[in-house]
């Protein structure tokens, strides 16, 4: 739906209330989600062609397994309903065509700039001590406290990647080379190269929510998914109930493949590559020597499928949402699309201590220097001076249910289609996540 706003109006922003004039504009959003990339089996080489947008006229909003009644953003009452049908806490008012990142970034204390080193290192201390105490839990846990312990591990190690995740923004130590070494150790238990990700991860900021251009998600084109049976089955199961792990189909397909980096990348990425090769061919069977292949399973696999578990939620949730729209190059704003686009979402409090505070993520993508340890300091004031803007959230498998059972197939004007209105007969998957996950968040 369309939201306008009458020409001649004043926005006042930051602490010095500065004005900028708003142009009259029209946002719009409704149902739709973003989704990953697949090269060979979910993408047969995805072209730069016009995608076969719906031509229906009518809107609607439609709550996980039951549809509503159109329900634009403009007023504060249809946001809440939207909020509350979709598991959020809020859902943001539309910002306006003229703010610009920039306007939001004036507003942020230089404080939450600085790097500290003492800060840098804790969370390095954090991270070890969380991961070593998830080997003890796993060795001496009896069999059915095993899926605890995995859980615990696989968050802790989950942290190591949001330590190399802050040495590739540089904002882990003022020296480059320490923050290259750091990035590149916290990534080999995950044996996920770590020049190749750092490459990758630069155009998902440039470039958030960007169709065709974002390289962490893309939604579903319906070329693809009309394209053969099989493809579209897989394509459903992908994103329906395996959606939670599509991370891993995104590592295998944009990391490892020297064609996909430019000629001046392919020297890091080699490097980078070389060590997760060693890392698997020594670390490996050194684990399967002393423990036996089940003990590789235990304490080395298990625990990285729980590390995939959170590399895939957390990035759904940060950028995924019916009311969040992919735009194509030339209708998308940076602005909009990294305060307007990015979701806080708030997790138990231990997920957020051993993840360092991943989570709050909106002024991440404002500013991705901000060090992690920051970045609660950077939201307040987010929060402060553009706060009805926001969607923020509580973590809950209602929301997961939204994202999984209607963030599907992209379209123009309703942001996504959902699998089961374009092939019922083939959306059993879809039906099944309906019936068994809760509509209470």
């Amino acid at each position: 739906m369309a939201c306008r706003l009458a020409d001649s109006m004043f926005l006042f922003t930051g602490p010095h209330q500065k004005q900028i004039r708003i142009r009259r504009m029209a946002a719009h959003y409704s149902p739709s989600t973003s989704l990953l990339k697949w090269d060979g089996l979910l993408q047969k080489g995805i072209k730069r062609q016009q995608l076969s947008y719906s031509k229906r006229k009518t809107s609607f909003v439609q709550a996980v397994a039951i549809p509503a009644t159109p329900s634009p953003l403009d007023t504060a009452e249809n946001r809440e309903q939207l909020a509350e049908s979709y598991g959020f806490r809020q859902i943001g008012e539309p910002l306006p065509d003229n703010v610009t990142l920039k306007d939001v970034i004036d507003t942020l204390p230089k404080e939450v700039f600085e790097i500290n080193d003492a800060k840098s290192w804790k969370t390095v201390l954090i991270s070890v001590t969380s991961y070593a105490l998830g080997l003890v839990m796993i060795a001496k846990s009896p069999w059915y406290l095993l899926p605890l312990a995995w859980a615990w591990t696989g968050t802790a190690v989950t942290g190591f990647f949001v330590i190399g995740h802050d040495c590739a923004h540089k904002s882990f130590s003022r020296n480059k080379l320490v923050e290259d070494i750091v990035g590149t150790l916290a990534f080999l238990p995950l044996i996920y190269p770590y020049e190749p990700w750092r490459f990758k991860h630069e155009r998902h900021h440039a470039k958030t929510n960007m169709l065709f251009e974002d390289t962490a998600w893309q939604p579903v084109c319906k070329d693809e998914f009309d394209s053969s049976p099989a493809l579209r089955k897989a394509i459903i199961y992908g994103y329906g109930p395996f959606r939670p792990w599509m991370s891993i189909a995104h590592w295998v397909i944009c990391h490892f493949d020297l064609k996909k980096f430019r000629s001046n990348e392919v020297k890091r990425v080699k490097i980078s590559l070389a060590c997760v090769f060693a890392f698997m061919f020594v670390g490996w069977p050194l684990i399967i020597w002393k423990t036996g292949i089940i003990g590789w399973v235990k304490y080395w696999l298990m625990p990285w499928l729980g590390y995939h578990f959170w590399m895939s939620t957390f990035t759904m949730v940060h950028h995924t949402a019916p009311h969040i729209p992919f735009k194509s190059p030339d209708e998308w704003n940076a602005a909009q699309a990294q305060l307007n686009g990015t979701v806080h979402c708030d997790y138990p409090r231990w997920i957020e201590i051993l993840c360092h505070d991943i989570n709050v993520h909106i002024p991440h993508h404002i500013s991705s220097r901000i060090p992690s340890y920051n970045l609660r300091a950077a939201h307040k004031s987010i929060q402060d001076n553009w706060g009805k803007y926001l969607n923020e959230a509580t973590w809950s498998w209602r929301l997961m249910k939204t994202i999984m059972t209607l963030c599907h197939v992209y379209d123009k004007e309703r942001n996504y289609v959902p699998f089961d209105e374009l092939a019922p007969e083939d959306s059993q998957p879809i039906g099944f996540l309906k019936k068994v996950m809760p509509d209470y968040a």
